[in-house]
């Protein structure tokens, strides 16, 4: 257990109880030697079945460790399966020369990264502290098997206000590890591109989830392995190890990635991260295993991204063009050519914030726009719009090419020169793209085949549902039929039962009459069963035999009032 049990704050009532008797006894003038031993005898043999019980009790609690929460150490349980992977062979070929790195453009922009990038911090205010981090390296795995590690060397709470209300996505401390495609989102998700293990144990492939281990937390390094060696028992598979301890089989990675070049990516929120990329490991694995920064060049891809331009200067630029005329297409059509660019819009803020678990109400009234979309998130740092003055004061400060998205804003001139205050310094490089008049013919053809792909997935979706509402209705109808059936073959049942139970009434009652005789007055009956009264009528009856005829039956000896029909003589 991680921490101490309260009966081992304080000593046992046995020991608390002798203590007088030993001061007793050093007061006293003379004592015996056995008298001595006798106490410390009799302790031993106590201390011997206190250590008993608790031997017993430990193997009975002698169950894997339960879930820790993020920044608590457990003990990691040793796996239940022996392991498969063997020691990687050496290999002659060449080694990568470029080192491991996380470039501008792949990583989100409150992450900060320190000790040449390999530690990675986050902001944690403003609003900063509900958003993901997110980063991905420039080299990624196309053959073999290659590791990379992670270690939280630090978790924080930073303040979300007063109030239930204010409470941000949990958990608040989240970490993310695995391997995306180059053409995934940086905050790594729920998307096709990327399969990653969190720090809640639970391995992630598109929008699926399952709990495959423990949590994790601090001061643990935490090993990422993918084997795409097709020759391995575990090919085309992920592995996680904590501290050099499997804790988590390997996870088959979807067939739609097999054959791609794996990057290694994190994402993470409220922690300080290390991240390592090699050559050597920070824990050894069971096996030996090569690390991504010490894998052979034919099974690596590096992707050649230029930190900086040749001429030092990065682009800012701002799209101008008139509301409601097809700004935004124009901007996606012109990121799918120039890729490289940091979009700063309320739209990427709201898309950011839903990758990073935060729900907000439907866009609904007339003050909601694509351009100034309603913030209602109901986290303070977000709905008074912080989030928004954080990511200006640090886009600022942040050298990279950015593309600033307000129609409005962009197309006044007063309000743009205000935007281009914030870009003042010598290393940014001011462009107004105007997206007016006539469009491009690639553009018109993209815009009619979106229009084209929106209207037919209205006419498929209006074809579900009038099938859905067919079926239902046809279900309706023959559950109603099977009501009436059951209903019917009910009554009749029920039809039945009534007139069986009359007739059985009726042949009851003939059994109860004496042959249908008349009896004349003073009679002489001789008693077969001793009376009885019955419960429906009231009326009380006995069998008995004509002793003139012998003939026998039932006789009604006293009515339902009292009336007294029959004697006893004496």
């Amino acid at each position: 257990h991680p921490f101490p049990s309260c009966a081992s704050l304080h000593s046992p009532p046995e020991a608390a109880a002798m203590a007088p008797k030993k001061a007793k006894a050093k007061a006293g003038k003379k004592e015996e030697p056995k008298k001595e031993e006798a106490p410390a005898k009799r302790k031993a043999e106590e201390d011997k079945t206190e250590e008993e019980p608790a031997s017993k009790e430990a193997k009975k609690d002698d169950v894997p460790t339960p879930p820790l929460p993020p920044g608590q150490v457990g003990k990691v349980p040793e796996p239940e399966v022996e392991e498969k992977e063997t020691d990687a062979p050496p290999d002659k070929g060449a080694a990568i020369k470029d080192p491991v790195i996380f470039n501008t453009v792949d990583t989100t922009l409150n992450l900060i990264p320190t000790l040449g990038g390999n530690v990675l911090a986050t902001l944690t205010d403003g609003g900063m502290q509900y958003l993901i981090a997110g980063a991905r390296a420039n080299v990624g795995v196309k053959a073999g098997r290659y590791m990379f590690e992670a270690k939280v060397v630090e978790a924080l709470t930073p303040f979300e206000g007063w109030g239930g209300r204010h409470q941000g996505p949990k958990p608040r401390q989240l970490l993310r590890f695995g391997f995306s495609t180059q053409n995934s989102p940086v905050v790594l998700g729920e998307c096709e591109e990327a399969v990653y293990f969190d720090s809640e144990g639970a391995f992630c492939s598109g929008k699926k989830r399952s709990q495959v281990s423990q949590k994790f937390g601090r001061d643990q390094v935490i090993a990422v392995v993918l084997n795409l060696d097709p020759k391995s028992p575990n090919a085309n598979t992920l592995s996680m190890f904590v501290d050099g301890k499997r804790v988590a089989q390997p996870q088959a990675i979807p067939e739609s990635l097999h054959g791609k070049t794996l990057y290694p990516h994190v994402a993470f929120r409220n922690i300080t991260l290390q991240v390592h990329f090699g050559p050597s490991p920070l824990k050894e694995l069971p096996f030996k295993c090569r690390t991504v920064g010490g894998a052979a060049a034919k099974d690596v891809q590096v992707e050649k991204k230029q930190a900086a331009p040749k001429d030092g200067m990065y682009e800012v630029i701002l799209p101008v063009g008139f509301p409601d005329e097809g700004t935004f297409d124009a901007l996606d059509a012109w990121h799918a050519k120039n890729p490289g660019y940091t979009e700063l819009s309320d739209r990427k803020i709201l898309e950011w914030a839903s990758q990073s678990g935060l729900w907000m109400a439907r866009q609904q009234g007339w003050k909601s726009s694509n351009d100034k979309p309603n913030f209602n998130f109901g986290v303070a740092g977000m709905d008074d719009f912080s989030i928004r003055r954080s990511l200006n004061a640090i886009s600022s400060a942040m050298p990279r090419n950015y593309v600033v998205m307000e129609v409005k804003q962009n197309l006044i001139e007063a309000d743009r020169k205000e935007i281009l205050k914030r870009f003042n310094a010598p290393c940014f490089k001011k462009v107004a793209e105007v997206t007016m008049g006539e469009p491009p013919a690639d553009f018109k053809k993209q815009q009619q085949e979106k229009l084209l792909k929106d209207k037919q997935e209205k006419e498929d979706a209006m074809h579900k549902a009038k099938q859905a509402d067919k079926l239902r209705k046809k279900t309706i109808a023959l559950r109603h039929k099977e009501m009436e059936a059951a209903k019917k073959k009910a009554e009749e049942e029920a039809k039945a039962a009534a007139v069986e139970m009359k007739e059985g009434e009726e042949e009851k009652n003939e059994e109860k009459k004496p042959d249908g005789k008349k009896l004349k007055l003073g009679e002489v009956l001789i008693v077969l069963e001793w009376p009885r009264k019955e419960e429906k009528s009231g009326l009380v009856r006995m069998k008995a035999k004509v002793k003139s005829d012998g003939s026998a039956g039932w006789v009604t000896i006293m009515g339902n009032q009292g009336t007294v029909f029959a004697e006893m003589l004496p």
